[in-house]
This record gives C-alpha cells, structure tokens and sequence, in this order.
C-alpha cells in the first residue's frame, strides 16, 4: 500500500509562534514539535544554500523514526540552470550527505 505524507514548506515562521507552536516553545525545538504535528516537512533551507552533514543529522535525530523530510532542490539547479546542465551542482548536493 502506498504511504501519503501531509507535510508543510518549513519549520520556522515567526507569524506561527504562539499560533501553531505553543507559547513559550523555544525556535530550538520547532522541528521537533511540528515533526509529530505532520508526517513529512520540507526543508526549504536547501533552496538557497547546501547545508552541512551535521546540520541534516542534527535535524533527523529530532524527528520520530517514520518521519519524511523532503529536500528542496537548489535553485542553482531549478531556477538558475533551469535543469540543463545540472550534474556538477546536483553532485555538490548530494556530497552534503543529504541522503546519509
């Protein structure tokens, strides 16, 4: 049986504090609060830069073990390049251990 996930674009939005996010939680533990309020999130961050190997086992060791994260591609690759000759900035992506 194919699994649905029901995600959202993010995890930090100021306007969300105290509106989706209970008083008094601290932006440090947002993804770790919105990670059991849906079932996959995507991480925006990867749009605009590459992120370290560190900083993606920083967020998966916050998100229950059925979590999905979806990356966003770079927009080096989708806006910039417009997926024509992408093979060099999707390889530096894939580098980041986005996938480990």
């Amino acid at each position: 049986m194919a699994a649905i996930h029901m995600g959202i674009s993010g995890w930090r939005y100021v306007p969300w504090r105290e509106d989706f996010y209970p008083k008094g939680l601290t932006q440090k533990r947002e993804l770790q609060f919105a990670s059991r309020a849906v079932n996959s999130i995507e991480i925006y961050g990867s749009f605009y830069a590459l992120q370290r190997a560190q900083r993606y086992a920083d967020w998966n060791a916050q998100i229950p073990s059925d979590f999905v994260f979806s990356v966003k591609a770079p927009q080096l690759v989708t806006h910039v390049k417009r997926l024509r000759d992408v093979h060099e900035p999707l390889a530096n992506c894939f580098a980041s251990r986005v996938l480990s």
